[in-house]
Order: structure tokens, then C-alpha cells, then sequence
């Protein structure tokens, strides 16, 4: 297993847009196999992008999979040069991200998307998700973008992170 360590704010790499992949070679399986390992290790984690383990790639990974908000449920994901090629029904949710570890806040998000890339083989992949799933993979693009939740918050709606014991 090749878990990465997770940047958090204020680190200024969260900050900057990422650079195409271009075409799926060796080290962006590599970089796929470190983001699965470090999202799988990584207590509620439904996603990760390149970014927030310090690669400024536009490579990013999402599984919902038994999560009790998704509806849509693809299974676990790798996306490589993803865009949203639609979007439709913004609604405000709460979220939470590793590189925001102690916070919490509400985000309006599509809830329905389009989202195309390459897969793990090269091949073109267009996602068709919903809810939980879409609100996942616009979260995960806005990190290859240098948007973090902190930049999408509603006006007043950023919260301490409840600690459970």
C-alpha cells in the first residue's frame, strides 16, 4: 500500500490550477494506485484529488460505494483530465475535506452532472452521476482547479467539524 500524506491549508500547492495528464503512462498509474491507497486508508475519505498529496496533475479518484447519501454509485473511479460537461440543479450541502480537516461547510453543487476523462487503460470515460456521487466529483475537480470548499463556502456557512466520541 502507497499512502501520501495529505495537504492541508494553508499550503499554497492546494492554491494552484493542475496540469493535463495527457495520455496514461506509467507514472500516472502509479500516481492512480497512490490516490486509491491513500483514500482507502483514509477514515470516511470518498475521494481525493492529485493535488492534496502534493501532484499537480489533473488526475483524481471517487468511490461512494455504500455511502447512505448516494444514490448513483459507480463504484471506485479513476479520472484523468476530467471536465464537467454538464451540470443541472444546484442545491447547498454540507461538506468536509481532508485538506480542511477541522472544518466543515455548506456548498451549492449541481446535482446532476456529466463528468468526462481517460480511465486507468486510456479509454474515454463520461460519468453520468447523481446527489452524493455529484456532489463528490465536482468537489474533487474544484482541488485540480485550486478551489478548496474555504472558496465555495456560502456566506457564513463554514462550521467547526463535529468530533464524535
Amino acid at each position: 500500500m502507497a499512502t501520501r500524506p495529505v495537504l492541508r491549508l494553508p499550503d499554497p500547492r492546494l492554491s494552484h490550477p493542475a496540469t493535463a495528464v495527457g495520455q496514461v503512462d506509467e507514472t500516472a498509474l502509479a500516481l492512480a494506485t497512490d490516490l486509491l491507497d491513500t483514500m482507502r486508508a483514509s477514515p470516511a475519505c470518498v475521494g481525493l484529488a492529485a493535488p492534496q498529496i502534493g501532484v499537480s496533475l489533473r488526475a483524481m479518484v471517487a468511490d461512494v460505494t455504500d455511502h447512505p447519501k448516494a444514490s448513483s454509485c459507480h463504484g471506485p473511479m479513476v479520472l484523468f483530465d476530467p471536465i464537467v460537461v454538464s451540470g443541472e440543479s444546484p442545491v447547498g450541502g454540507r461538506e468536509g475535506c481532508m485538506s480542511v480537516p477541522d472544518l466543515t461547510a455548506d456548498v451549492v453543487r449541481q446535482t446532476r452532472v456529466v463528468v468526462i476523462g481517460m480511465g486507468i487503460e486510456g479509454q474515454s470515460l463520461e460519468i453520468e452521476a447523481d446527489g452524493f456521487e455529484a456532489r463528490v466529483l465536482l468537489h474533487e475537480l474544484d482541488h485540480l482547479d485550486g478551489v478548496v470548499i474555504l472558496d465555495r463556502a456560502s456566506p457564513g456557512r463554514v462550521f467547526p467539524r463535529r468530533t464524535y466520541r
